[in-house]
């Protein structure tokens, strides 16, 4: 009988057996998550006023995230600079970002116009990460941002048809690209030790906060629980602000700014696809062209 025993498995021989796979399913599983973003906008916006609607999802979220934080032990920010930090790059990203684009699409722009302005953020992400994060944007991650966005105008061409005054609109997409591009940046620079749990409870009850003063500035509060509304709000609160929002820190923690904005050039061909099989809407041959050259792009930023 061989007398040798085998060691017993610890978690340091386990992890690379799931990590890896975890690691690359990551993006994707984030870029999938973030486009439901924009078909449950769709189901829900006909039922409510968009900051009101955007104010109940968040504080829906924030009170959520508040009990797990408290049931599981999360640790809280220790002094007021990292409570305000937090709260910053939360009101940026979700508050300011979202405000931004439900405003615009309520003004009436176009949602193809709003998302292809949103879709200016990599670009405007990579120039601002060298004197902001001190990161390096190589030629090749240039060239790809580049025809990330070639493929973002080609999956949207034929859906872009800006008519009538929709000046405010136009400002409201662009509020939004500033948000997001200075929350991506925030975040990484100021909120990468943030405990997941706790820290995001913050941002959201903050944005919360912030699209409540909106929506009691500018709005009525109309809310019609129908049961799209109802289905929009859960699978938003549950599936979008958990999954996605953890998964956008849990990247920008791991990787360059730049790399991980990068990704939000997929959202608009997966939308487009997802769009499709929930409502028909018909994709042409350049839109799948635009695919293709955005998934090229998008690889040739990631590629290490």
């Amino acid at each position: 009988m061989d007398s040798r025993v085998s060691p017993p498995s610890t978690a340091a021989s386990v992890r690379p057996r799931w990590q890896p796979a975890a690691v690359a399913l990551a993006p994707g599983l984030f870029v999938l998550l973030w486009s439901t973003g924009f078909i449950g906008a769709k189901f829900g916006l006909p039922h409510a006023e968009p900051f009101t609607f955007l104010a109940v999802r968040l504080a829906l979220t924030a009170l959520l995230l508040v009990a797990a934080a408290f049931l599981f032990g999360a640790p809280w920010p220790a002094t007021r600079q990292q409570w305000a930090r937090i709260a910053i790059a939360g009101i940026l990203i979700q508050g300011v970002y979202l405000g931004g684009v439900f405003f615009a699409i309520a003004q009436g722009l176009p949602a193809a116009i709003a998302a292809l302005i949103v879709g200016l953020q990599p670009l405007l992400t990579a120039a601002a990460a060298g004197p902001v994060l001190k990161e390096k944007v190589t030629g090749r991650q240039w060239l790809g941002l580049a025809l990330g966005f070639a493929g973002v105008v080609l999956v949207l061409f034929d859906k872009v048809s800006l008519s009538g005054a929709q000046a405010a609109g136009v400002v409201g997409a662009l509020v939004g690209l500033v948000g997001i591009t200075a929350g991506t940046l925030y975040q990484k620079q100021h909120g990468s030790t943030m405990d997941l749990r706790s820290g995001t409870a913050i941002q959201f009850a903050a944005s919360a906060a912030l699209l409540g003063a909106a929506a009691a500035l500018f709005e009525n509060f109309r809310i019609e629980w129908a049961a799209p509304l109802v289905f929009a709000m859960a699978w938003l609160v549950l599936v979008l602000s958990f999954g996605a929002i953890t998964l956008l820190y849990i990247l920008i923690r791991r990787g360059a700014a730049a790399k991980v904005a990068s990704l939000f050039y997929l959202v608009p061909p997966v939308t487009a696809l997802l769009a499709y099989a929930f409502f028909g809407e018909v994709l042409g041959a350049r839109a799948l062209v635009g695919m293709a050259v955005t998934l090229i792009g998008v690889a040739l930023v990631q590629k290490r």
